[in-house]
């Protein structure tokens, strides 16, 4: 991943940088990091804020754990649909 890539995931998932560096998404959206070196891959699910710091990426979780992983390992991200209000049992 290039600092620009980082940039366009930010600006994509609509996040909001606070006075720590820390880019969070909006309440109840996330985001999936995917990471690939030396023949292994991992996914960083339910990411809900992510800091970067020169080559590195920190990545906050909606479960509390935090992910530091190295920005050129990072090769993509999906990022959650905006929720939709709830909808209601029934018929309308």
């Amino acid at each position: 991943m290039t600092d620009e890539h980082f940039a366009a995931i930010v600006q994509a998932a609509h996040a909001k940088k606070d006075g720590q560096g820390w880019w969070t998404t909006q309440e109840g959206r996330h985001l999936t990091l995917y990471v690939a070196s030396a023949n292994s891959s991992l996914s960083v699910n339910k990411v809900e804020a992510v800091q970067q710091d020169g080559k590195l990426v920190k990545a906050r979780t909606a479960r509390g754990e935090t992910y530091v992983l190295a920005l050129e390992d990072i090769f993509a991200a999906a990022i959650e649909p905006e929720a939709q209000g709830a909808r209601r049992a029934g018929f309308g």
